[in-house]
């Protein structure tokens, strides 16, 4: 059997895997490489197939063509329980007749583990996730909360170096959530764990991640750190997803006419603006006032240019725009897309940073 180093054990290597349902490509030759120690989250709208992708590491389903390699070992002929991996569903899959610490112990019997070791090892999970006033209960004694914590701890004391964890928080509310993904990236921060993570939740994504995996239809449209897909999506789909609200895109002879825009940028270019880059300016191209939200430290102005609705976000001190005001945006934030096959046009990003700096520059030197 193939045996791996130690500082690859938890790498999982995806290559050219596509998955068929019939004539249907849930998955089409996606290639993605998920460091050891890394909180990878898989984030896209319902069936774009980041699911399948969890699904086929977790070897619960098998891949139409390609290869899955976990540890640098190819895992395609290993059933579940041979892939060394732990996974969190989003039904917690609790024994509703077990206790909380035999539900949390349950693998560890099965697999026979010395009685001992399980007892030490449920002393020092329960306690990291604050379990241990309530080991004796049954699940229908516990909050949604508290389960998921259980969920968690029953794959944490597997002590496997990676964790599946398919859309775990998505029976929480909202505040629940917005405490459990503190909890989580803390806890695995704390073990090293590596961890493939499913939402479609981009709150989640950003806030947890160390690199976003976007998908769409079977394909992955960009890999990289929050900072990247938000500040420099890869493509239109990617700038239209994230951010709330999302990238605003304009045909780019809606703004033929501003010193903003690079000199390059044809009619066949998209310009991607985001909401908080946008302002009212002295002069510019002219937009037509549609709407104001009042969201108490900011407002969300929408308003319409050319044939393109679009929204800015201002601070709401800030006066509210007239009925028909000049838009400007802040100096080299904006985005160029090829408008037919919606990619990122790298070589304006220089321009844009240059256009940046000198801004910046003259700033500084006429303050």
């Amino acid at each position: 059997m193939e045996t791996a180093e130690p500082q690859t054990r938890a790498r999982i290597e995806v290559e050219n895997v596509s998955r068929l349902f019939g004539q249907t490509a849930a998955l089409d030759a996606v290639s993605v490489r998920l460091e050891k120690g890394d909180f990878s989250v898989l984030l896209g709208p319902s069936g774009c197939g980041k699911s399948t992708l969890l699904r086929l590491i977790a070897g619960l389903d098998r891949q139409t063509s390609g290869t899955i390699r976990i540890g640098g070992a190819d895992v395609g002929d290993r059933s579940p329980s041979a892939r060394d991996i732990s996974m969190v569903f989003q039904s917690y899959a609790l024994f509703p007749h077990l206790s909380v610490s035999e539900n949390i112990l349950f693998g560890l019997k099965v697999r026979r583990v010395d009685k001992a070791e399980r007892q030490e090892r449920l002393e020092r999970v329960a306690g990291m996730m604050g379990l241990m006033p309530l080991l004796s209960r049954k699940p229908s004694e516990l909050s949604g909360g508290q389960q998921q914590r259980v969920a968690l701890a029953r794959a944490v004391i597997s002590e496997r170096p990676i964790c599946l964890m398919d859309e775990p928080l998505s029976n929480l509310d909202a505040k629940l959530r917005a405490d459990m993904r503190v909890e989580l990236r803390a806890i695995q921060q704390k073990l090293g764990l590596t961890v493939v993570y499913v939402t479609h939740d981009q709150i989640e994504a950003m806030t947890m991640a160390d690199r976003i995996i976007v998908m769409n239809q079977g394909r992955i449209e960009q890999v990289g750190t929050p900072e990247d897909v938000y500040a420099r999506p890869a493509t239109t789909f990617t700038a239209g997803f994230i951010g709330m609200p999302p990238m605003n895109l304009f045909p780019a002879r809606d703004l033929a006419g501003s010193p903003l825009l690079p000199g390059d940028v044809s009619h066949s270019h998209l310009v991607g603006l985001r909401p908080e880059d946008l302002f009212v300016a002295e002069s510019g191209p002219e937009a037509q006032l549609s709407g104001i939200e009042y969201l108490g430290a900011d407002r969300l102005v929408s308003a319409r240019l050319g044939a393109t609705n679009f929204v800015m976000r201002t601070p709401a001190s800030a006066a509210p725009p007239a009925a028909r005001f000049a838009l400007g945006w802040a100096a080299g934030r904006q985005s160029v897309f090829d408008a037919a096959t919606g990619a990122r046009l790298a070589q304006f990003d220089q321009l844009s940073a240059s256009t940046s700096t000198t801004k910046k520059d003259h700033t500084h030197e006429t303050a």
